[in-house]
């Protein structure tokens, strides 16, 4: 006959107790929150998504089925090297069951395979690479907030349609830069536009003097910022210094956030023509979560990212909570992509197959000074691009998933 031990005998009276700790692992949810937290994407990410993260456990009562929920972050220094041990150690040793957020693509892109092969989820704000729901996608992953299609499709479609037919590009040389540049440049050649160059730099580069003075050389109508964070705020700062716009150039940036027009200041920012998913005075519910947001964050207002990363972690939980198990991150996914999405910051959407959230795009332009009638009111709507047109229809990604 099977003796157990006093302790093995509590620790099955707990479980029968709390049937709920059985189904999930460790007794709780742990949610980690994986970033740049000291760099160019910090702005952007960092902290933010943290508090946003936060946000989303309490407002769903930090608990599912009675099992506790915690919100851990690091610090992934844009290194996928980096990024990947540290997914390896939460998944493997320290009982996070998802991570969300994970700007810079090429991190992005290795944390995708983590996961895949921990079965775990990976919920996608920061990162833009549109490869993760194209060829390199996959069943535990979704990309919520925006991709480099449809910044493409939004920025530069509306600046050819408006005469920008020749243009330069200045790509931050990496996955986002590459693909980000990839997916514009096939944008403005199917409207018929041309590209006269393009030249990449490294990412977090202080000096752009000789990429802006190529730009300049090649006459192009647009040059086109390939680049995000601190490398598109300094772009535009040193290209005004060389007097580019004034010369008869403009510039087109093709993932800008709010935090870089805060940064750059409207003197400097207006006119700029960008694409969010996200802008906190969109309606009175984006503008009633900012400001909870802002209270926590000293006065600065939410990028896009952050509130992908609240209205993921909603979403997740939610799934969480109909499934009642987080073990096998393959269905938890599937049941995020069978439950229609439904939240204050995005409204209503879906998931599809090849993990990509759905929602509609906004092409904003960013307001002069003499327009804006406080801090943060940075944007005027230009066009609402509809949740059916915002994003690269499913069977061009080809993703394996789709069949």
């Amino acid at each position: 006959m099977r003796r157990f031990s006093v302790p093995a005998v509590a620790a099955l009276l707990a479980v029968a107790a709390h049937p709920a700790l059985a189904d999930f692992t460790g007794g709780k949810v742990r949610i980690g929150v994986l970033n740049d937290q000291s760099s160019l994407y910090a702005d952007i990410t960092g902290q933010g998504s943290v508090v946003a993260a936060r946000m989303a456990v309490e407002d769903f009562g930090g608990k599912v089925k009675g099992v506790p929920i915690e919100v851990t972050f690091a610090d992934h220094q844009n290194k996928p090297d980096v990024g990947s041990n540290i997914a390896r150690q939460w998944y493997d040793t320290e009982g996070v069951d998802v991570i969300v957020d994970v700007p810079t693509s090429s991190v992005a892109l290795a944390i995708n395979e983590v996961t895949r092969e921990k079965n775990k989820v990976f919920l996608v704000s920061g990162a833009a690479t549109s490869d993760l729901t194209g060829s390199k996608c996959s069943p535990n992953t979704v990309h919520w907030t925006y991709d480099t299609w449809a910044l493409a499709n939004g920025t530069g479609s509306a600046i050819v349609q408006t005469g920008g037919d020749s243009w330069f590009f200045l790509t931050s040389d990496y996955a986002f830069g590459h693909a980000l540049e990839r997916d514009t440049e096939a944008v403005v050649l199917k409207a018929g536009g041309k590209v006269l160059g393009k030249v990449r730099h490294p990412l977090n580069n202080p000096d752009f003097s000789s990429f802006l003075l190529q730009a300049q050389a090649s006459k192009a109508k647009i040059i086109g910022l390939a680049n995000a964070g601190g490398d598109t705020i300094n772009s535009i700062k040193q290209a005004a210094e060389f007097g580019i716009v004034a010369g008869g150039q403009n510039l087109a940036g093709l993932l800008v956030f709010i935090t870089d027009v805060h940064g750059l200041g409207l003197q400097t920012a207006q006119g700029l023509i960008l694409t969010e998913s996200f802008y906190w005075d969109l309606n009175d519910s984006t503008r009633a979560w900012s400001k909870r947001f802002s209270e926590r964050m000293n006065g600065r207002m939410p990028t896009m990212v952050h509130a992908g990363v609240y209205a993921a972690v909603t979403h997740y939980l939610k799934a969480l909570d109909a499934l009642g198990a987080d073990g096998d991150g393959k269905a938890v996914v599937a049941k995020m992509k069978e439950l229609p999405t439904d939240d204050p910051l995005f409204g209503k959407g879906e998931i599809r197959k090849d993990g990509r959230k759905i929602h509609p795009m906004y092409l904003f332009e960013v307001k002069k000074p003499s327009e804006s009638k406080g801090p943060w009111d940075y944007y005027k709507l230009k066009a609402t691009i509809p949740a059916d047109k915002a994003f690269r229809p499913l069977a061009e990604g080809n993703c394996p998933l789709v069949q």
